[in-house]
């Protein structure tokens, strides 16, 4: 397979540790026999633990919209061949419902993934220096440098403090900094005009800025709103649904969703499983720092 010579080994095994594996496994309780749904599937952290209980792989759908991503799960499962579809989640869950397709289990884990944050191409990353581009599928058109080099001061100030939760003084601040400064190419070129204009800071100050352009780039809260409705109808009864997210915004979305499906009952289908999220524990955040923001809720169809 050209341009994926990562095939399926040890140092994939080692880059890509899956968020609160253990709690996805308890409480989604996969049983042999069972079908299994992943909408944003990855490097196959998650399934591999699931499929190791149903071994029903013929049952499977993996979906992940970065062809890397489509590419690994090829070359790791090509003996056991589950159904691999390279869409976005919500494209992949739409279609399937209208197949009348149904799952025993369904995952979806929200965010940027270990290898794309680590290949510095991608330019998810502001620690390393890359083109801004931050596509989880990049055959799209809308990349991060037409987001930072071509939009508006004003809709720059609207997407910071929208889906980077930045205060409105500092978000119309960082904007004007960013349309003075244009063109800028490069992550680091970024990071760095941020940094010179914010205050010390634990965590890096162009965090929330890369978060919300993240977020424009693939339509990240669109998509999440657009696939929880449909969730419902992708499951069998008794079966159930697990989501990761790693940010606020996400898990409320995940949240007011969940809760309000549960109050509705029999009619929504949905019955809430846990009522606390769960995040990562401290052994888990030893192995693998970026899960320290990750939440799951999981819900049961009725």
């Amino acid at each position: 397979m050209r341009g994926f010579e990562l095939s399926y080994n040890e140092e994939m095994n080692e880059i890509h540790i899956p968020v609160l594996l253990s709690s996805t496994i308890e409480y989604l309780a996969p049983k042999p026999g069972e079908s299994y749904l992943d909408l944003t599937a990855g490097y196959g952290g998650h399934a591999d633990k699931i499929l190791e209980v149903t071994q029903d792989y013929n049952a499977a759908v993996l979906n992940d919209r970065d062809q890397n991503a489509i590419d690994y799960l090829n070359a790791k499962y090509q003996k056991k061949k589950p159904n691999l579809l390279h869409n976005d989640f919500y494209s992949t869950a739409l279609q399937l419902v209208e197949n009348n397709k149904k799952f025993d289990i369904i995952l979806a884990d929200f965010g940027v993934s270990s290898p794309q944050l680590d290949k510095e191409e991608r330019g998810f990353s502001f620690s390393k220096p890359a083109r801004l581009d931050m596509r989880m599928d990049q055959s799209q058109e809308l990349d991060a440098w037409r987001v930072i080099n071509k939009w508006r001061e004003s809709e720059l100030t609207d997407i910071f403090v929208r889906y980077g939760e930045e205060k409105p003084g500092r978000a119309k601040m960082l904007a004007r900094e960013i349309v003075t400064h244009r063109p800028i190419d490069t992550t680091t070129e970024l990071a760095e005009l941020i940094r010179h204009k914010s205050p010390f800071s634990h965590t890096h100050p162009a965090t929330k800025i890369f978060q919300a352009v993240r977020i424009v780039v693939n339509d990240e809260l669109g998509e999440i709103e657009r696939t929880l409705p449909l969730l419902p109808k992708l499951l069998n009864p008794g079966g159930r649904v697990g989501i990761i997210s790693f940010h606020s915004l996400e898990d409320r979305s995940v949240n007011d969703y969940f809760q309000e499906a549960s109050d509705m009952g029999v009619e929504s289908g949905l019955k809430i499983l846990m009522e606390q999220r769960i995040g990562a524990d401290g052994a888990v955040l030893v192995n693998n720092p970026r899960a320290r923001s990750a939440k799951l809720r999981v819900a049961v169809k009725l």
